[in-house]
């Protein structure tokens, strides 16, 4: 088992499991009043065919990659001139006090999200989005019959944009190189090249360049990120 991340999702359900489309809309619903409540304009994701070149060679990883990068991530915010090396296999990258410092003020929208599910949107916003209860409570207990909202996957939302802004963060820490915040052909091919070696900082590697590419892919063709 592991984690999916996926872009262009409901363009590929419609084509391929309608009913599953359906399922996934009202997902997309409980996002939408998330941001609503929030102040923000809904997000309206593509119908359509969508042409997304990612240069990441795989979609997805296990679950504890992503807690590898997060460590990176905060030890870049707390000790900017820190780089990375690779952690021993029998140490939990969880367990780093410097992820625990940062998740307590909830900024990060690397490190406040859901490792399992969740959604990242193409809309700009400073703070990461939490769900409340997914209802009236007062109203739901007036009358058994109202079906409640299941509530946002994850219960956290957050942005493409500061996703991205935050992986172009720590990209010097893991030693990959861009041009003013922009990977290029070369340099993802580099990247993948060092993920087949299954050594070093490969767990990092390819949590970096998967949520790189769909964070940009996301912002390019306005469509969600879905962790699943």
């Amino acid at each position: 088992m592991g984690l999916a991340v996926c872009v262009g999702m409901l363009a590929e359900l419609l084509e391929d499991d309608p009913e599953s489309a359906e399922g996934f809309e009202e997902e997309l619903a409980e996002v939408n009043r998330v941001l609503a409540a929030a102040g923000l304009p809904p997000h309206t994701e593509p119908r359509g065919p969508l042409e997304l070149d990612s240069r990441a060679s795989i979609d997805g990883f296990p679950y504890s990659f992503i807690h590898y990068l997060r460590r990176a991530y905060a030890h870049r915010v707390l000790s900017p001139d820190w780089v990375a090396t690779p952690l021993a296999d029998d140490v939990d990258p969880t367990a780093d006090p410097k992820i625990q410092a940062l998740l307590d003020g909830c900024e990060s929208h690397l490190l406040c999200h859901s490792d399992a599910e969740g959604f990242y949107v193409p809309v700009d916003f400073d703070e990461v989005l939490f769900d409340g209860d997914g209802g009236d409570e007062e109203e739901a207990e007036g009358d058994a019959d109202i079906e409640e909202p299941a509530g946002l996957p994850g219960g956290m939302l957050g942005s493409s944009q500061r996703l991205l802004e935050e992986l172009v963060f720590v990209a010097p820490a893991l030693g990959i190189r861009l041009d003013d915040g922009r990977l290029s052909d070369e340099e993802a091919e580099r990247i993948d090249a060092l993920i087949d070696e299954d050594d070093g900082l490969y767990r990092e590697y390819v949590s970096w360049l998967l949520l790189y590419e769909s964070a940009r892919l996301s912002i390019e063709h306005r469509t969600a990120i879905v962790f699943c």
